[in-house]
């Protein structure tokens, strides 16, 4: 029960840093991205105090088995960059530039009922559908990379 309050109190935190931010107001992250025409810059600084956080909160994980809750720790151990990695990684961006809009804050928009986080949030759920699909074909034809 204590995981389940403490995920929901995180994802609150994480919802509520989005909007103060900016984050999840699509015109701002276009604004951002729009580095030829009228660029926002302010978003690099969240970005860059998001880094700072994350590189303590990792290197406070790496030195822990078990989490400040009492949970095993598990971080990714991978650090092989592929194919896949990088052609995902190019289609999260596009969708991003052309959405003005990422899974966090789209989740935002979804709560706040906004027609644009209804869709994104739909699109991207079809997308886990097919690529789920897509993996299972691959899986089943023997193919492993």
């Amino acid at each position: 029960m204590k995981y389940h309050i403490a995920s929901l109190f995180a994802g609150l935190i994480f919802g509520l840093g989005l909007i103060v931010s900016g984050m999840a107001n699509p015109e701002k992250v276009l604004g951002f991205l729009d580095i030829a025409g009228a660029w926002d810059p302010s978003l690099a600084f969240v970005m860059g105090g998001a880094v700072v956080v994350g590189l303590i909160a990792f290197t406070i994980a790496r030195r822990r088995t078990l989490s400040f809750l009492g949970f095993n720790i598990k971080l990714p151990t991978n650090t092989q960059i592929d194919k896949r990695l990088v052609v995902g990684s190019m289609m999260f961006g596009v969708g991003w530039g052309i959405a003005g809009i990422c899974p966090g804050p789209a989740l935002v928009a979804f709560g706040a009922g906004e027609i644009k986080g209804v869709v994104f949030v739909a699109s991207m759920v079809t997308g886990m559908i097919l690529f789920e699909i897509a993996e299972r074909i691959r899986a089943s034809s023997g193919h492993n990379a």
